[in-house]
């Protein structure tokens, strides 16, 4: 879709086109297209559409009801943040007092969104012109008052007035678009947020979660986000919108629940045997290198001083650290695995695995399990030893 062909959408015919247009299915989508066609409607505006509505369609388990009535690109809906993780980000400027912030690299308008629901005025700026002229049409497909577009590079732009900023930069600078993980290749670069950081002073910046730690300013805040499991960003607290703590990890769930665990990230968990329990932490404890802290509320230990694999004899219930029961640890050997599940009828096989090497798909097809029975297996390393764990989760 280019700016061209989004523009046609917001005319008269293009609203009404998508007004008209049922939800996407994509069973029906070339007969619901064709029809469209035979009323005369141009090519180009039915295919950009039903571009908008297969978007739309995708973007409810991000966005909700409220897709719907949003514009959205393919790059922008996967790299948009999600409403709960936003409206976080845009409840840290209200708490200090922040009323103008600058949303920088601000995409379709995700981040925006969040900052203008807290009552903040929004300098949204993007270097991309389709790019703006979709979050222009968020902004008032969502009735959002306080919120003011420019199409403009962030780099050099003139944030005199501004009492804080927001920085989302691109992480897409590999060949043919690919994903990067190099801070020094994200648009802009990692050293812009750094400096951008001096001349703001107050600055929000959401990385990717494999940020390395030793490119943490000492007295910033680094919080690693998870959404039901999935840790979906890095972001650095600059001046007053850090908390006062080091490191953070932030588990959000699709039903509204939070938790957050906190320290600086330099403790490290005493290492023990395997005992009854094995708890194995969230991925943004991990990122964090909260570990230690997790591994406390249990009382436990880690089986290897470099495995994030917690044992401990007590179960308990805490949202950092997902419990699974101990049956058997065996040295690693597949002709032994095999053995094992097969004796107890496992036909169907979970492969976790942390410090191995062994590709679960290649694991599986190598023991050739039939049986009606379900298992779980742990690949990981005690006390430096290649080691075979079967669980069950609690």
């Amino acid at each position: 879709m280019d700016l061209a062909g989004f523009e046609e959408l917001l005319t008269s015919d293009g609203a009404r086109l998508l007004d008209e247009l049922p939800p996407y299915d994509e069973a029906t989508a070339l007969g619901v297209a064709e029809a469209a066609r035979r009323r005369g409607l141009p090519d180009g505006l039915v295919a950009v559409a039903m571009t908008q509505q297969r978007l739309r369609a995708r973007a409810v388990t991000k966005f909700g009801a409220a897709a719907g009535r949003m514009f959205f690109t393919p790059e922008g809906l996967e790299q948009a943040t999600r409403p709960e993780v936003a409206a976080r980000h845009a409840r840290r400027f209200a708490d200090a007092d922040l009323g103008r912030v600058a949303d920088l690299c601000c995409g379709i308008g995700g981040e925006l969104s969040a900052l203008a629901g807290v009552g903040t005025e929004v300098l949204a700026i993007d270097r991309d012109p389709l790019t703006c002229a979709v979050a222009k049409s968020n902004v008032a497909a969502l009735g959002l008052a306080g919120v003011r577009v420019v199409c403009a590079d962030v780099v050099g732009t003139d944030l005199a007035g501004q009492q804080a900023a927001f920085i989302d930069p691109a992480r897409r600078g590999g060949p043919g678009g690919r994903r990067t993980f190099d801070p020094s290749s994200f648009s802009p670069p990692y050293d812009v947020v750094l400096n951008l950081a001096r001349d703001v002073g107050a600055l929000g910046a959401k990385l990717a979660p494999g940020l390395p730690h030793h490119l943490i300013p000492p007295g910033v805040e680094a919080e690693w986000v998870s959404v039901d499991g999935a840790v979906v960003e890095c972001a650095l607290w600059f001046g007053p919108l850090a908390s006062g703590v080091a490191r953070r990890a932030t588990l959000l769930s699709g039903q509204g629940s939070v938790a957050d665990l906190t320290g600086d990230g330099v403790d490290r968990a005493p290492v023990g045997p395997v005992h009854r329990y094995l708890y194995e932490p969230d991925g943004a404890v991990i990122r964090a290198g909260l570990v230690a802290e997790a591994a406390a509320q249990v009382g436990g230990t880690l089986v290897d001083s470099s495995i994030a694999y917690v044992t401990a004899d007590g179960l308990v219930a805490t949202p950092f650290l997902t419990a699974y029961e101990v049956s058997d640890v065996m040295p690693f050997g597949l002709k032994r695995l095999r053995t094992v599940l097969r004796d107890r009828g496992v036909g169907r096989l979970t492969v976790k695995k942390r410090g191995s090497a062994i590709e679960p798909e290649s694991l599986r097809r190598q023991l050739r399990l039939d049986g009606p029975e379900e298992a779980t297996v742990v690949l990981t390393r005690v006390a430096g030893e290649p080691t075979m764990l079967l669980v069950r989760r609690v």
